[in-house]
């Protein structure tokens, strides 16, 4: 749906290329590798079975007729400003579906037409939105683009790009780095950063957990569902050790005080896709 809002919203600049960033191997194989073949048999693969997602599928079959567009796979939940951008704002959708709240709109595309997203079945729509918050990580399979893998479905991480090379953007441990996760760290207790969603879902891993000074547990939907409610002010904080612990895991251990007292708090940092993101936190009241 996401794809066929996007060229129905460019369709008053149809003559400029359209060039999409997608997460999702499925949609792009769709439209770029089966899509011809399941419209010449019929909408059937090729075992017999109708294709899934159909109606939407001869939408977007309509809308990119004249079209000159390209797709662009980029890695999902992997620390893309863009992918990451997108998801909180596809969650914030999904948890407003969920609670009967207003749905946060946004600008939309410049000068585009009003498009009539509504008509896909409110079920089908109310269905994604709550597969979206059940969804508790990322489906990771070892399926190519020549696969017809799941509709989530990504490829495996690590550091290197299709023609095997590593990637540019890895980053090495070094002391630098040491520097670098104990900034990020105090980044994460900004009370500015931490109303930004966007910044937020950057510096935690998809499977970020934290059990907190209170004893309230938190993963990364919760934390990024908490944007906006009232932070306290940055603590000092007196860093006691960091330990690496593999090329890609580095344990940080600090002191935190503030107004309430004192905490003992320990996180493990990952590196992913060349990013140093928080896969887990643990904060103990200081006896």
């Amino acid at each position: 749906m996401a794809v066929l809002d996007l060229f129905r919203s460019t369709e008053h600049v149809r003559e400029e290329h359209l060039r999409i960033l997608c997460d999702s191997q499925y949609v792009i194989n769709c439209i770029t590798k089966w899509m011809a073949g399941w419209k010449r048999k019929g909408w059937r693969k090729a075992d017999g079975k109708p294709v899934l997602n159909v109606e939407l599928l001869k939408d977007i079959d309509a809308a990119i007729v004249g079209r000159d567009y390209s797709f662009e796979w980029v890695k999902g939940h992997a620390g893309h400003d863009l992918n990451e951008a997108a998801d909180v704002r596809a969650r914030a959708v999904a948890i407003a579906y969920q609670s009967r709240k207003p749905v946060p709109a946004g600008p939309g595309y410049p000068g585009a037409v009003a498009t009539d997203m509504d008509a896909a079945p409110k079920a089908k729509a109310v269905k994604a939105a709550e597969d979206v918050i059940e969804a508790a990580a990322p489906v990771w399979t070892n399926s190519f683009l020549d696969a017809e893998p799941d509709l989530f479905s990504v490829l495996g991480e690590d550091h290197t790009s299709e023609d095997g090379a590593v990637e540019d953007d890895f980053v090495p441990l070094t002391t630098s780095v040491r520097d670098h996760i104990v900034t990020l760290e105090q980044e994460l207790m900004r009370p500015d950063i931490r109303r930004d969603a966007s910044r937020v879902a950057v510096l935690l891993h998809p499977d970020f957990e934290e059990f907190g000074v209170s004893g309230r547990m938190w993963n990364r939907d919760a934390m990024l569902g908490a944007i906006g409610v009232d932070t306290e002010p940055n603590p000092d904080m007196d860093v006691l050790n960091l330990d690496l612990l593999d090329d890609a895991t580095a344990l940080l251990t600090y002191r935190t005080t503030d107004r309430r007292g004192s905490a003992l708090r320990s996180s493990l940092w990952r590196q992913v896709g060349g990013r140093w993101r928080l896969r887990f936190h643990q904060g103990t009241p200081e006896a």
